[in-house]
């Protein structure tokens, strides 16, 4: 199936290279997203891919070479989940299994969020918007060896998250690790001194919380990932009364 003439001519405004028909070319040949330095929200509303749909919005992100991390990645994590879910999880960057498999959270610590969710009533898996989350990362490409994001790569992939959360138009939004939470709240305070009371990204009740990984290695801090998890359902059902 074919690009509309505007799908097209969005994905051409942020640098992908893309035919009406996907069968005239072998592959897309990508063009480097412009984009020196973390953008103000102003800044980020204003990106071309604020006027992308879900397909077109995949597209760009799987093209993206914005970055060093596309000459590393095995595959562009996307996210997974609803689109019109009224849960968002926002993690920080894939691991190497979400690098082979091309989705958020699987492995030890997917196994530990499915867990969580499903004490809140929540699920990955098909389900009406209120019981379903959606699951995206901050970085939507893996940092050789596991490293810790850079700025700059989370500045470019930026555009690429606001749009999600554009475009899910959730009703909570839980901020998974330390850069998780510098990409939505532009903080650089740590996750122990920002959990436990709302705050907001985009008008969005936000909710700061351990990532899994850590809540692996960190059991003893599980009971206050529940307390966060019972704060966001609290603060959700207070929003919709």
């Amino acid at each position: 199936m074919g690009w509309s003439e505007r799908q097209i001519a969005m994905l051409r405004e942020i640098g992908v290279r893309v035919w009406a028909r996907p069968e005239e070319a072998p592959i897309a040949l990508p063009v480097a997203f412009e984009a020196s330095v973390a953008p103000t929200r102003s800044d980020a509303a204003a990106s071309p891919a604020s006027g992308l749909d879900w397909p077109a919005l995949r597209v760009a992100v799987a093209a993206c070479t914005a970055c060093k991390l596309c000459e590393t990645r095995r595959q562009t994590v996307f996210g997974v989940g609803n689109a019109r879910a009224h849960w968002m999880i926002v993690g920080e960057a894939p691991g190497e299994q979400e690098d082979r498999q091309g989705e958020p959270f699987v492995g030890k610590s997917g196994q530990l969020l499915d867990n969580m969710l499903r004490a809140v009533s929540l699920t990955r898996g098909e389900a009406e918007p209120g019981r379903q989350a959606y699951i995206a990362n901050t970085l939507k490409c893996r940092p050789p060896g596991n490293r810790n994001p850079l700025p700059e790569e989370l500045a470019k992939c930026e555009a690429f998250l606001i749009r999600q959360v554009e475009l899910v138009q959730p009703k909570i939004i839980l901020a998974m690790g330390a850069f998780a939470v510098q990409s939505l709240l532009r903080s650089t305070e740590p996750v122990g001194k920002l959990r436990g009371r709302v705050h907001r990204y985009q008008g969005v009740p936000l909710i700061v919380t351990y990532h899994p990984a850590y809540l692996l290695r960190n059991l003893v801090d599980k009971a206050k990932a529940w307390d966060d998890l019972c704060l966001a359902a609290e603060t959700l059902r207070e929003s919709s009364r």
